[in-house]
């Protein structure tokens, strides 16, 4: 299967529009409608229909394998990259919103550092394609558990930081006042959904073991990165969510999680065996967060 066969199918599929697809991708307009059907002439299938422009379930199926396939193939040529790559005197560090806390900021080169916070599931695929030099990631563990990652490309993941966990919500909530809080006494509450500024509610539901997607149910979904304001919505009353301890400090109404045993972990995401210049910023940025 052509890689790039593959690719201008995968966006006019995006786009539904082939006009669209060659305007993005810098072809012809004919160009792409030769691709997709010397595409479907390779698999002996239809992958699109034409009015409107859709997937159909080959179309479909396909599109659930293309995604990982270009991204490999894009890390690929990434990873070979670096081994010809002169060395960098600056350094591009990709990462999620909860992940920048006061530790991963120290350690952070004075100058020649470019951060961009991007939602957690795409940090590692910024890693692995080049886009940026290292990444840092947060989730929900258990103590000493790395996260789990998706397997986008050979990276090399290291736990730099561990914090408890701590429920925000208003002052004036019945369950304020307490000293702990259990996921039990949760389950059926009203909860923010903010999968970019806090902790994504499928992570709670598959710590708390309950059946699948039963419970933790959306008051207000936040779609922006600032932690702050994900904090003061659950102060005013718009629903739960769960923080990095350090992240809820100033916040009246937290109150730690006491059960299960977890924690909010951070990991240093760096490209597997690529070669890294020993004085260079990456080496630096990996030491101090290590030490």
């Amino acid at each position: 299967m052509d890689p790039h066969l593959l690719r201008t199918y995968v966006t006019v599929a995006r786009l539904a529009s082939f006009s669209e697809a060659a305007r993005e991708l810098g072809y012809t307009q004919s160009a792409v409608s030769q691709h997709i059907a010397a595409l479907e002439a390779d698999l002996a299938l239809p992958l699109l229909t034409r009015r409107p422009v859709a997937p159909t379930p080959a179309g479909e199926r396909l599109l659930e394998h293309a995604g990982a396939l270009l991204l490999r193939l894009d890390a690929a040529r990434a990873d070979l990259d670096r081994f010809a790559a002169a060395p960098r005197a600056t350094l591009s560090v990709a990462a999620s919103p909860l992940a920048l806390h006061a530790r991963t900021l120290a350690a952070l080169p004075a100058t020649g550092v470019t951060l961009r916070a991007l939602p957690r599931e795409a940090v590692p695929a910024a890693v692995a394609t080049g886009e940026a030099d290292a990444g840092l990631v947060d989730g929900i563990a258990a103590p000493s558990d790395p996260l789990r990652l998706p397997d986008v490309a050979p990276l090399a993941a290291t736990g730099v930081a561990e914090a408890p966990l701590a429920v925000v919500l208003p002052a004036s909530h019945p369950l304020a006042g307490r000293s702990g809080l259990r996921l039990d006494d949760l389950v059926d509450a009203r909860w923010l959904d903010a999968p970019a500024a806090g902790l994504p509610l499928d992570g709670l539901r598959g710590a708390h073991g309950g059946p699948a997607g039963r419970g933790f149910r959306t008051a207000l979904r936040y779609e922006g990165t600032d932690t702050r304001t994900l904090a003061a919505l659950a102060a005013a009353g718009h629903g739960l969510t769960l923080l990095p301890a350090p992240a809820a400090a100033d916040v009246s109404g937290a109150v730690p999680l006491t059960a299960p045993r977890l924690v909010h972990r951070t990991e240093l995401l760096l490209p597997a065996g690529a070669p890294t210049e020993p004085g260079g910023p990456a080496a630096e940025f990996t030491r101090r967060l290590k030490s």
